[in-house]
């Protein structure tokens, strides 16, 4: 009973929540919703015997994936009155599709029938005196293993694919050369000036380093003059 009462109160949080996420007009609101319906769900899953989903669920998405989303959506400059101005454009479209899903689903949800015999044909029947952790382990890294590792490539090609797509070559911008620093030797890297005393900077002035340091990329660093003597250190 207490069971029961626990997943109606998950699922109509969850369900609540979800249509938050996409209804709210405060991006961060759907992030912190989002954020909701993913501690709903865990619970589902600790209620199903799933308890390594659950754990898995709150700190990987939540801890990781709606946290990110938050920062990101915190810290951009994005201009959502502009995000929203084909909204009422494209929203007869949206209700249409929106209209086709829910009556596929309900034609689905009104065919669905339980067989007796439907715990005897699951692809990976249960283990007796294994916790959900150790089958599910044993399930993905034994069975499932080279289906494990093509998902996970699968994502690094999707992950470097975004990584090419949205790199920009800007023009003008200094890159560091490695092989050019490290093989620097004293004279490219150390410069004496005599500064009289009390000058400071405007006998100094700016110094810049020479033009194949410069062309390598090294960061400029300009110099400074002692505060007690009369010999100042630049380094380029």
């Amino acid at each position: 009973m207490i069971a029961a009462a626990a997943f109606y109160v998950f699922a109509a949080i969850l369900l609540v929540s979800a249509a938050m996420v996409v209804s709210a007009r405060n991006p961060v609101h759907s992030v912190l919703f989002l954020i909701l319906a993913f501690f709903n769900a865990a619970g589902l899953f600790l209620i199903a015997g799933a308890e390594f989903l659950a754990m898995i669920l709150v700190i990987v998405y939540v801890g990781a994936v709606a946290v990110l989303f938050l920062f990101v959506v915190m810290m951009l400059d994005i201009d959502f009155v502009a995000l929203r101005t084909g909204f009422q454009r494209y929203l007869p479209v949206g209700l249409a599709v929106g209209v086709v899903l829910m009556v596929e689903l309900a034609l689905v949800v009104g065919g669905w029938r339980v067989l007796p015999e439907v715990a005897a044909r699951r692809f990976a029947p249960v283990t007796p005196g294994l916790h959900n952790t150790a089958q599910l382990g044993d399930l993905i890294y034994t069975d499932y293993i080279f289906l494990f590792q093509a998902a996970g490539l699968v994502l690094l090609v999707a992950m470097i694919g975004a990584i090419v797509l949205t790199l920009r070559d800007r023009q003008g911008s200094r890159r560091q050369s490695i092989r050019v620093q490290v093989g620097r030797n004293m004279a490219e890297t150390l410069e004496l000036v005599d500064v009289p005393l009390g000058a400071g900077m405007t006998a100094v002035g700016i110094r810049r380093p020479p033009p194949a340091v410069a062309d390598a990329g090294v960061a400029e660093v300009p110099a400074h003059a002692a505060a007690h003597g009369h010999a100042a250190v630049t380094e380029h």
